[in-house]
């Protein structure tokens, strides 16, 4: 028996694979594999490419076997709401990116059928235009529901490649506003009334389940939204607001009860599945804001340099970093031009800017769930590459009042490797 296991975690901007194993009572990490990852525009849509997508998988996996030897076993995490239709075991191309936007006339025949009300009230969902339910609906309407057998989220299709089993991971498809909060199943009267097959919603399987094997490894669902599995990653005490800071700002708390009160839904506030628990958390643009405009503005410069100019910036205008113009625009910084008041003049100010709008969001998102959940926190917990972010961090505890704790841990893999221990002790 080898003890070791491997993660891969898979986000909208890059991949990785980590193998972990237990060292001195620590769970101990090294990344073999990395890859980028990326929508692609195809026919003015905007597209993931899940055939590179399962070849930088296989690759990684090979990579790990041939450093490490035999596995344990594996599993594979992803970003939520986006998936791949099957006809059979044929794919029903193209699988479309979240951030395409085609669900746009959609929206408003959904809520008509079901309004937003009882959505919420039934999955504890919070809006957003690119939630699964109206991609779906997207889908039904446009007649690409024709013949299809399956709809499997990302990480459960890149595992189906692997096994030849088609599995359907309950936190993960808690993104898609089609689970009941309370059942943790899929709420089949919303699926009936909004004409979708009924076929395409089976029985959710819960992380921790050995669905297969590929290569001789074993392939275990992990908490499959990657969201879930940070927050498995994050060493709490108690319980504590956490933020998953990567391309989004997860922002939230474990609950033992889903909230889908007026106020949670009037709020945005989501209630998705954790391990055991409900995360209650609201998505914030997060590190796409900053990200984008590094690419535009400096790609090349390293991002010390850039902080240390957002610092000396006395610029002291901020944005509503959740408004819709941050999503995709075509250009961040001319984004940013719109919606601000005076334009930034330096690479320093747009930067200061974005931080200061981000950690003002953080505040009020952590003001209404206080409010909703008649708790107070003293700590924030912050994993993700957003954690690396000194400069952030100092103004989200400057901006909330909380004790920043920032872990630059790879939290998102520890979880899915923490899950996989579980299951399959060393």
């Amino acid at each position: 028996m080898s003890g070791h296991y491997l993660a891969v975690d898979i986000g909208a901007s890059s991949g990785r694979h980590i193998v972990g194993w237990r060292e001195d009572g620590e769970i101990r990490a090294k990344e073999i594999y990395r890859f980028p990852n990326g929508v692609k525009e195809k026919d003015g849509r905007l597209i993931w490419d899940v055939d590179a997508l399962f070849s930088h998988v296989k690759e990684g996996i090979r990579k790990a076997l041939d450093e490490f030897g035999p596995l344990e076993s594996l599993s594979i995490d992803t970003w939520g709401c986006d998936y791949v239709l099957l006809r059979g075991d044929e794919e029903a191309g193209p699988c479309y990116a979240y951030r395409d936007g085609r669900t746009e006339a959609v929206i408003p025949a959904v809520h008509k059928k079901v309004p937003f009300s009882e959505l919420y009230a039934h999955t504890g969902c919070q809006f957003q235009p690119f939630n699964t339910i109206y991609q779906l609906c997207d889908d039904l309407q446009k007649g690409r529901l024709e013949g299809v057998t399956d709809f499997l989220m990302m990480p459960e299709y890149l595992m189906w490649k692997l096994t030849e089993t088609k599995a359907r991971e309950y936190t993960n498809a808690t993104t898609t506003g089609l689970v009941n909060a309370k059942t943790r199943e899929f709420d089949l009267e919303i699926v009936q009334k909004l004409g979708l097959p009924e076929k395409l919603f089976p029985k959710l399987i819960q992380p921790g389940t050995a669905i297969g094997e590929y290569e001789g490894v074993k392939v275990v669902l992990c908490a499959a939204h990657d969201t879930a599995s940070a927050v498995e990653g994050i060493p709490m005490e108690g319980e504590q607001l956490y933020i998953s800071s990567g391309t989004w700002s997860l922002l939230g708390v474990k609950s033992p009860v889903p909230h889908t009160d007026d106020k949670s839904r009037e709020a945005n506030w989501s209630n998705e599945g954790g391990v055991g628990y409900i995360r209650y958390q609201k998505n914030i643009m997060g590190m796409w804001i900053v990200n984008r405009l590094r690419d535009e503005l400096c790609p090349d410069k390293p991002f010390p340099e850039i902080v240390a100019e957002a610092e000396a910036s006395s610029f002291d205008r901020t944005v509503d970093a959740n408004a819709q113009i941050f999503l995709a625009p075509d250009s961040m910084t001319a984004a940013f031009d719109e919606a601000l008041d005076a334009k930034p003049q330096t690479i320093g100010d747009y930067f200061r800017c974005a931080c200061r709008s981000l950690a003002l969001s953080y505040r009020d998102a952590i003001r209404e769930l206080e409010e909703n959940t008649g708790r107070i926190y003293e700590k924030l917990y912050i994993v993700g590459g957003g954690a690396k972010n000194a400069f952030l961090n100092r103004l989200t505890e400057e901006a909330t009042g909380k004790k920043v704790v920032a872990l630059p841990i790879e939290a998102t893999a520890l979880g899915n490797l923490k899950i996989q221990m579980e299951v399959l002790p060393c």
